[in-house]
């Protein structure tokens, strides 16, 4: 019998018969497999003698026309989730036509302050609106060129306290991180009137905005400290003190003090970077600490340990921890502030323990306990 070509040929060595392996396969795998591929290739017939040229070219032409609609179904589909960019760029550009820049809206906000037709609510609007915008530094650089600096600076003069207190709110936004608007304001005045504002008979409020303007112009400025010293601003600010109702200013300014100190201390301790001789050299010209001591801010300052809020007395303990090495002798000799850092001990070492059966084992009051002992222990 005849092998048809391309059959599977083999010998078998029992009976040295040659065997072919017929068309069809074993249990008939290759009909499923041709069954499988007719499903595939759907109801064509695929049997090369059972259909024309012409044929094909229908049955090909047939699949080109269903891929055309399936591709056309999808455009459609992604046209009806997304819009098209000619639609978003007409869109936009009359977006683009009402929309205002920082400055253009300072411009407004500044005309407004300044017109004498403003009633005083639309002028304090004006400079609610511009603190916003001043703090940004760029924007604040933009302030000062359009004279908006000057405006406010002189708005500090003005008798209604409801307009002095947003002059020095604009003015501590402008003023802060942005040496050159510091320089520009103390040039023009700003720290003489800021200190008659704290030193003068004032609402609560004005001078809180007075105080966060000052502390803007004295942080990382050693001029404006020196300057802040020789007015007497120092003497100001500890008379707050002898106050009433003045309480809420007084953690405010004891930070303050802890920052200026601080910062010319690390300056000292790391003179890294540009100009760093410079500014040494310009802070040895600020003798705070030596005021600080004589006017007796030793005892001001560790007698707000008594106060019963934890926030405050986390800020005292560390002012007086770097005022230690000034005001040692004066702290020695203190009995008030020995009784009162046994009572915090003891208050800490509950509320410590406390943290730790509760699975606290870097607490807050554990710090807290730390800087009373670090002090106790100092003394």
């Amino acid at each position: 019998q005849a092998v048809p070509a391309g059959s599977h040929v083999r010998l078998n060595l029992q009976t040295g018969e040659r065997e072919a392996k017929l068309a069809g396969g074993e249990n008939g795998k290759s009909d499923v497999r041709e069954e499988k591929r007719k499903k595939r290739l759907g109801k064509m017939d695929i049997d090369s003698n059972s259909f024309t040229s012409q044929e094909l070219k229908k049955a090909l032409a047939k699949m080109k026309e269903s891929e055309k609609t399936e591709r056309m179904a999808r455009e459609e589909e992604v046209r009806k989730k997304f819009r098209p960019i000619e639609e978003l760029k007409e869109e936009f550009e009359k977006l683009n036509v009402k929309l205002e820049t920082d400055y253009e809206i300072m411009v407004k906000l500044i005309g407004k302050f300044n017109s004498s037709a403003s009633t005083l609510d639309e002028k304090v609007a004006a400079l609610y609106d511009l603190e916003y915008y001043v703090h940004q530094v760029d924007n604040a650089k933009d302030f000062l060129s359009l004279g908006g600096l000057q405006l406010v600076i002189n708005g500090l003069n003005s008798t209604e306290a409801t307009l002095k207190e947003h002059a020095a709110f604009v003015l501590g936004a402008a003023l802060s991180s942005n040496p050159k608007v510091q320089i520009e304001a103390i040039e023009a005045g700003a720290l003489q009137k800021l200190l008659v504002i704290l030193a003068t008979e004032q609402p609560l409020a004005v001078k809180k905005k007075g105080l966060f303007a000052l502390s803007s112009m004295l942080r990382h400025f050693p001029y404006a400290q020196q300057q802040f010293l020789k007015l007497g601003g120092l003497q100001v600010l500890r008379n707050f003190f002898r106050e009433k109702g003045m309480e809420a200013l007084y953690i405010r300014v004891v930070t303050l003090l802890y920052d200026l100190i601080m910062e010319k201390m690390l300056l000292e301790d790391s003179p890294n970077g540009d100009h760093a001789q410079e500014k040494i050299e310009q802070y040895r010209q600020v003798r705070l600490v030596p005021a600080v001591v004589e006017q007796d801010w030793c005892a001001v300052v560790s007698n707000l340990l008594a106060t019963p809020e934890h926030d405050t007395r986390e800020k005292v303990l560390k002012t007086v921890s770097v005022l230690m090495a000034f005001c040692k002798e004066h702290y020695r000799g203190d009995v008030r502030l020995s009784a009162t850092l046994g009572l915090l001990r003891r208050e800490y070492e509950e509320l410590a323990a406390q943290e730790l059966r509760e699975g606290d084992k870097e607490g807050y009051f554990k710090e807290l306990l730390g800087s009373v002992n670090t002090l106790i222990q100092e003394l």
